[in-house]
């Protein structure tokens, strides 16, 4: 029960299916997941596998047909659409491929926007996206817009703005699938850095096996299910 209860996200007998024609598709069979405050977790499998519809589903934008999801040892999936809009408010930080930033903003006010929703105070909000930001090497990008930083200046803007309201989870798709690989290693380091220090649970999606190999552990999702990959390293 310890254990359980320790857990930031648990999927438990997860499946998910699709009407299609007079049947069904079975997208997710008997999904089982456990991921704890500090781990960063991969999640690999072939284009098509399913890996960002897994990370919809464990970040509550997508109900599972059967089995449930447990944020933080809580039952979360079956909530109404408030409850888990303030979990993935206060709980869950999301970085996907493409940074989506407001193109209007400068990099400082991208993640003061999220603090300020929350109900934070502008002072609060500015002083925690300053640290992030330096935390991510920004320090002298801060009244840069979007379209004044490089690819990986942005998507490093993206991660402290998924980090701004303190989140205990972070999901991230691909989040330096749109980057040269020189780019991409130095954000994904800051990232998992920025996790670590801020003892968060991680689960990144990646093909890229290099950067698996520096995470704690992979899955690999494969024909529905969730195979344990071991040490990150050691799967491929």
């Amino acid at each position: 029960m310890s254990n359980f209860a320790a857990a930031a996200l648990r999927l438990e007998s997860v499946a998910r299916s699709y009407p299609q024609g007079e049947g069904t598709l079975d997208v997710f069979r008997n999904l089982e997941l456990t991921l704890r405050p500090g781990e960063v977790v991969a999640l690999v499998g072939p284009s098509g596998a399913g890996k960002s519809s897994l990370l919809h589903m464990a970040g509550l934008l997508e109900a599972p047909t059967s089995g449930e999801i447990y944020i933080s040892g809580s039952a979360a999936s079956r909530l109404d659409d408030g409850q888990r809009t303030r979990i993935r408010r206060d709980m869950i930080g999301f970085v996907y491929q493409a940074h989506h930033l407001l193109p209007e903003f400068t990099a400082l006010e991208n993640v003061i926007l999220p603090q300020r929703i929350a109900g934070r105070s502008r002072t609060e909000s500015e002083a925690n996206a300053r640290r992030l930001l330096i935390q991510l090497g920004l320090g002298d990008r801060l009244i840069h817009r979007p379209s004044q930083l490089s690819g990986g200046e942005q998507q490093r803007v993206a991660v402290a703005r998924a980090l701004a309201n303190n989140p205990r989870i972070l999901l991230a798709d691909e989040p330096t699938g749109n980057l040269d690989p020189r780019t991409s290693g130095g954000v994904f380091d800051a990232l998992v850095n920025l996790v670590r220090s801020e003892g968060l649970a991680a689960l990144i999606a990646t093909h890229n096996m290099e950067l698996a190999a520096k995470m704690d552990r992979a899955l690999i999702l494969h024909e529905g299910r969730l195979i344990d990959g071991g040490a990150a390293s050691k799967s491929g």
